[in-house]
C-alpha cells in the first residue's frame, strides 16, 4: 500500500517547493496538478474525472508476466497512486469529491501545480510509444534537451552515453522518475556539453 502522506511530506518540503520550476502563480488559470488516489484506483479516477469534463493524464507502461506457461501483457501506471489532472485550483471541489481521490498534492491545504515542461515531456514520450519504465528519482545529473525526432523539445537527465542515450524524465513535485532510451544522434552535441566529463563511459 502506498504511503501518500509520506510522499506528500517529502515532495512538499520547503526545499522542493522552493526549487519547483512552476511556482503557484496565476491561480485563476488552468494548471496541471497531481491528484493522490487510493491504491488501484488510478484508472477509475482518471475515467471519472474525464466524464466530469477534466483533462487527465495517466501515463502507463507495459509489463509482461508469465502465468502458467503463458505470457500476459499488463498496462500499469508509471506513477502508481497519482493521476495528473488539469483544472482551475479555485474550483477544485469536483476533484476532491471524486470517489477514490485522497487529496491534491501540495503544501498543507495549498495545491501546488506541476511543472508544465515535465508534463509535456512525459506526454511526448508516451505518444512516441517508446519503451519506458519507472526509475528512482534523481536530483542531480546532466540535463539535456532533445532537438530532433519524435521527442524534440523533451528535457531529461542523461544517465549514460554509449550506443544509446538513457534519459530520465522526472516529476519533481512527486519525486518520481521514468527511464527511456533513445538514439544518441537525437541530441545535439552542444546541448550535452559537459556531460562527457561527468558521466562514465
Amino acid at each position: 500500500m502506498l504511503d501518500h502522506q509520506k510522499h506528500c511530506s517529502v515532495a512538499c518540503s520547503p526545499e522542493i517547493v522552493a526549487g519547483l520550476a512552476d511556482p503557484l502563480t496565476g491561480a485563476g488559470g488552468s494548471r496541471w496538478f497531481a491528484v493522490a488516489v487510493k491504491p488501484r484506483y488510478d484508472k477509475a479516477v482518471a475515467r471519472t474525472l474525464e466524464t466530469k469534463g477534466f483533462q487527465t493524464f495517466l501515463p502507463l507502461y507495459r509489463i509482461r508476466h508469465l502465468y502458467a506457461a503463458r505470457y500476459k501483457d499488463s498496462d500499469l501506471p508509471l506513477f502508481p497512486g497519482y493521476v495528473f489532472c488539469r483544472f482551475n485550483v479555485l474550483a477544485r471541489l469536483p476533484i476532491l469529491t471524486t470517489p477514490g481521490v485522497i487529496q491534491i498534492l501540495g503544501a498543507g491545504n495549498t495545491p501546488i501545480p506541476l511543472c508544465e515542461t515535465e508534463i509535456v515531456s512525459l506526454q511526448t514520450a508516451i505518444r512516441a510509444q517508446l519503451q519506458i519504465q519507472p526509475f528512482p528519482f534523481l536530483q542531480v545529473g546532466q540535463k539535456v534537451r532533445i532537438n530532433k525526432g519524435v521527442l524534440a523539445g523533451v528535457e531529461g537527465i542523461v544517465m549514460s552515453f554509449k550506443q544509446c542515450l538513457r534519459l530520465v524524465l522526472s516529476v519533481t513535485l512527486l519525486q518520481r522518475s521514468v527511464l527511456l532510451e533513445i538514439d544518441r544522434n537525437q541530441v545535439c552535441a552542444d546541448s550535452v556539453l559537459g556531460a562527457f566529463s561527468s558521466i562514465p563511459a
